[in-house]
């Protein structure tokens, strides 16, 4: 009798261990074929004089609808010398592999509350850094020359977050006196930044 109960414990732990390794089929296709897909021109560098001085080119399921259901997207980022910044940013929804081409980068994302601890690295051509999925990040060009860098991310669509851009240039704009509280800022210092930021955005 000890033994049927043996073998029954063993049974229901086997059972119940397929169950919790079950999941929902994955959604991915073998492919989905799509005309035209292909991107070219990656290997031109892009222009950087902007205020950031970085451009970012993005290869995702906007610009090649064969990536749909892929869960992969690709960019290339230029930056200009001495101090060309892709700014503090995420992505909602992929975590980023970064490989520098060109120049030297310093690079470095924030974890999450409460530590709020800040990890960087300086890149050389052929070095690669990962920026894990939702983490403020950022690569700010600390060359006399221009770095060109590419990133793969884990997903089709990967959304990006530029948290300047979207805490003082929301449309319409944050209550002025929510950002004086939030970054203890002088009022006039927000609504600057509010202006700026606004137009930049719109």
């Amino acid at each position: 009798m000890k033994g049927a109960h043996l073998l029954l414990a063993y049974s229901l732990l086997v059972l119940s261990s397929s169950f919790a390794y079950a999941s929902d089929p994955s959604p991915l296709q073998d492919y989905c074929v799509a005309i035209n897909d292909a991107k070219d021109g990656l290997n031109i560098p892009r222009n950087t004089s902007n205020p950031v001085g970085s451009t970012v080119t993005p290869v995702n399921v906007a610009q090649i609808p064969g990536l749909n259901t892929l869960g992969i997207s690709l960019v290339r980022i230029d930056y200009a010398p001495n101090d060309g910044l892709n700014p503090p940013h995420t992505h909602p929804r992929a975590t980023e592999i970064l490989v520098v081409l060109e120049g030297t980068l310093y690079v470095g994302f924030v974890t999450s509350n409460p530590d709020n601890r800040l990890i960087t690295k300086i890149l050389y051509p052929g070095d690669v850094f990962v920026f894990p999925i939702g983490l403020i990040h950022f690569q700010f060009n600390v060359g006399k020359t221009n770095a060109v860098a590419f990133a793969a991310l884990s997903s089709q669509n990967p959304g990006v977050i530029t948290i300047a851009n979207a805490v003082f240039g929301a449309n319409p704009p944050i209550n002025p006196d929510v950002l004086v509280k939030a970054f203890q800022l002088d009022k006039n210092v927000v609504k600057n930044l509010q202006s700026k930021f606004w137009w930049a955005n719109n």
